[in-house]
């Protein structure tokens, strides 16, 4: 399976449009970078469309095509950009509807839906590998201990939810196998299972 390779930019304009180079892993892209330090981030960049068609052809080649006749497939290793579709601003600022509130009422639990869906945008979104100042999280606790202990700040925080997971501790490597067990009158033994 061949990885994702990422741009590797200062910004998300400069992602799409001249990166110092394009890698798959954090050490590649740190050296693309010149030795500094680089972290994995997803923005949006360039205009909001209100239709999806009107996206698909603004950015094609860049994204994947599935209207017919139009049919486009990315190369797996180009497939960095990506189509989100977002809730449209309200009067200059994005606002979400509320949420709705169980009703419990004519043996129904939620109400009816809004006679109006809620109008939305379509903007592309750009994922790579930033150079320069970010947050070192390397050996930062979890997000959600963070959280919790309101150590941290509402950027860290959502720079932390971006990270890949890592592993509370390291796995142990398995000293039995998949059918085997352990004899419970010696337990220093394996013996298969059937």
């Amino acid at each position: 399976m061949t990885a994702i390779l990422y741009p590797v930019a200062p910004d998300a304009a400069a992602a799409l449009g001249g990166p110092l180079g394009r890698a798959a892993r954090e050490r590649e892209a740190s050296r693309l970078a010149g030795g500094e330090r680089v972290s994995f981030v997803t923005q949006g960049v360039g205009p909001e469309y209100a239709a999806r068609e009107a996206a698909l052809d603004a950015h094609a080649g860049r994204v994947e095509d599935d209207r017919p006749g139009r049919t486009l497939t990315l190369p797996p290793e180009d497939r960095f950009c990506r189509l989100v579709e977002l809730a449209a601003p309200v009067r200059g600022r994005r606002r979400l509807p509320a949420p709705l509130a169980p009703s419990f009422q004519d043996g129904r639990r939620w109400p009816e839906a809004p006679a109006a869906p809620v109008a939305t945008v379509w903007r592309l979104q750009v994922s790579y590998w930033r150079v320069g100042d970010g947050p070192d999280l390397s050996d930062a606790p979890q997000a959600r201990q963070q959280r919790k202990a309101g150590e941290a700040d509402r950027d860290t925080l959502k720079a932390l939810t971006r990270q890949p997971l890592r592993a509370v501790r390291p796995q142990q490597p398995l000293d039995i196998g998949l059918f085997e067990v352990r004899r419970p009158e010696a337990p220093h033994s394996v013996m298969p299972d059937e």
